[in-house]
């Protein structure tokens, strides 16, 4: 109990610093150097907050890069600021950026666009930092399965270092999957069709599993118990052919739905699983 209310007092204090102009800081002389807002491309939606750690370091920096979920079509960075305060708190060395993304619709398809907006992101890195960094991808429902289907399909140059997914969809084909609401619209505007190699589907091309290799990333899943939007099948099927291809992988579910994974106890559990399996992943 004292531990959970030490962790919801540094939150806090996390959003009150988050407030001061250009700076965060964390504690024990931790301090971030933050930008808002930075443009990354010419669209509206194609902005993202950058987090760098004022300490000096020798060496590189691995980069977390935020990715929020919204079915593809809502949402904003905004949803998952509390959540990166969080993270900051555990990895003060590591550089962050949450990310808004152009979002689908009727009239605009999501794929390639959020993909190629997740890979101009990373160009805008290398060009800032000066190096090629290594990336962890983290994303929540859309975003989870953005920053798998980015990783496993698009990052030609591997520069994905671990995959953080966070209730994301990764099999659209799964007949469990098929009930979420707004299926249709995946079916018809998440992928254009003008993209589509001859011969693949819009839903296979757009599910994550179809493109996974014995050379993917690692991957960490979370996934609801009592989700009603992603069923846990889906984390079966991704861990099996994560296992077949022989990628690191591990996986866990929490008790509660689609939104709870945020919630105490849940995303302590997290961030705990997520730091063991970077730790690991480093000595390989």
């Amino acid at each position: 109990m004292k531990k959970s209310l030490r962790f919801i007092i540094c939150l806090i204090f996390f959003l009150l610093t988050a407030c001061k102009e250009n700076k965060i800081s964390i504690g024990n002389n931790i301090s971030f150097s933050k930008e808002k807002d930075i443009r990354y491309g010419k669209g509206p939606e194609q902005v993202m907050d950058l987090y760098i750690p004022d300490k000096k370091l020798t060496g590189e920096r691995k980069v977390f890069i935020i990715i929020h979920g919204g079915g593809w079509r809502g949402g904003d960075k905004s949803q998952l600021t509390l959540f990166t305060f969080s993270l900051m708190q555990r990895f003060p060395d590591h550089i962050f950026v949450n990310m808004n993304y152009r979002l689908a619709s009727a009239m605009q398809y999501g794929i390639p666009n959020q993909t190629d907006d997740i890979k101009s992101v990373t160009a805008f890195l290398k060009d800032r930092l000066r190096y090629s960094p290594e990336l962890i991808l983290l994303g929540n429902s859309a975003g989870g399965h953005l920053s798998m289907l980015y990783a496993y399909h698009s990052d030609i140059d591997k520069e994905v270092k671990a995959v953080i997914n966070i209730v994301g969809p990764a099999d659209l084909s799964d007949a469990g999957f098929k009930n979420y609401e707004e299926y249709s619209f995946v079916e018809k505007h998440l992928v254009d069709p003008k993209t589509l190699p001859t011969g693949t589907s819009a839903i296979n091309f757009a599910s994550p599993v179809h493109w996974i290799t014995t050379t993917s990333s690692p991957t960490l899943s979370y996934y609801g118990k009592t989700d009603r939007v992603i069923p846990l099948s889906q984390n079966k099927i991704l861990d099996s052919v994560l296992s077949k291809n022989n990628v690191i992988h591990e996986s866990y579910d929490f008790n509660g739905g689609h939104l709870d994974w945020d919630k105490q106890p849940n995303n302590v559990f997290l961030i705990n699983k997520i730091e063991t399996f970077l730790k690991h992943i480093d000595k390989k």
